[in-house]
């Protein structure tokens, strides 16, 4: 892991998964965006932290995924900072009863296994309607992308550097990307439409990118989130359960499902993909012989 400065007193922690960035509001006090992923990621993310003589004094979240708010709690509790998150992404990762609500196929038992360090107290809640929000006297603007999760938002540091989280994925993620995920694809691309009017001198996407625009990237993103959406609409032939088409998904698009895990998240990710292709309206969910079945529009 690294350090790498972006502009200004705007930095970011390179854990090699990740970009996090930072803001120094001096050479000690520091104000996170985002904490990342406690497994693979808290003892490096805290041995640069410690290196540095840096005191973490506020997290803003841009969502409250895993991989986004993994060391939040522990961060929290060591240094006794504040943490402000959009109101409903708050609400969802205060227990493990509400991210039951998100991962609901999966019983109490393995939400809590998997996603219980994700649990954590926020202190500023961050409403719809809010276009800024002051941690520590510092005012970040905020620019709201739902769509990859309920009420993801990006966060502008006071040195015009735009952290986009997921609401776009690098080109490195899309080489490698098998179905990137979204919770309501229909909006997730609307807020990557909104992207094009937002206006900063650098961009960071939580998943290694670095960019001063980002214009080709938003189009890009969006005919690869298509692509993918078109990818499941040509494995629908007759009438199919949800499960029938992830099966078939599965198999075109080569994904490995080798623990249960993998497979309430493959179920998760494809049914963003399907529910996006009912609201374009060209398929359709049908009850027959007391199944729910999908098939093409005709």
């Amino acid at each position: 892991m690294e350090i790498r400065s972006i502009k200004g007193n705007t930095f970011c922690i390179d854990t090699g998964m990740t970009y996090i960035p930072f803001y120094k509001i001096n050479d000690e006090k520091i104000i996170m965006l985002d904490s990342g992923w406690s497994k693979g990621e808290r003892e490096g993310i805290e041995e640069l932290l410690e290196k540095n003589n840096f005191k973490v004094v506020g997290i803003i979240c841009s969502h409250f995924h895993i991989d986004h708010v993994g060391n939040s709690a522990y961060l929290k509790e060591k240094y006794n900072c504040v943490i402000a998150m959009p109101a409903y992404e708050a609400f969802v990762c205060s227990s493990t009863v509400n991210l039951k609500l998100y991962y609901s196929s999966q019983t109490l038992s393995d939400v809590t296994e998997h996603y219980g360090h994700s649990v954590c107290k926020t202190d500023i809640m961050i409403f719809d309607n809010q276009d800024s929000v002051c941690v520590q006297g510092i005012k970040f603007k905020i620019f709201h992308t739902p769509g990859h999760s309920p009420a993801h938002i990006c966060i502008i540091t006071p040195d015009d550097v735009a952290y986009l989280g997921d609401s776009l994925i690098s080109y490195e993620v899309m080489e490698g990307a098998k179905m990137p995920y979204a919770y309501i694809l229909l909006e997730d691309l609307k807020s990557k439409i909104k992207l094009y009017d937002l206006k900063c001198s650098r961009y960071v996407v939580a998943h290694k990118g670095m960019y001063y625009d980002i214009e080709k990237l938003i189009t890009d993103n969006i005919d690869f989130y298509k692509g993918r959406a078109k990818g499941v609409y040509s494995v629908i032939e007759g009438s199919m359960t949800m499960e029938d088409i992830l099966k078939a998904s599965i198999k075109k698009f080569n994904i490995s499902v080798k623990t249960k895990y993998k497979y309430n998240l493959m179920e998760r990710m494809l049914r963003s993909y399907v529910e996006y292709l009912c609201e374009v309206k060209i398929v359709k969910l049908n009850m027959e012989n007391g199944f729910l079945k999908y098939s093409k529009c005709l």
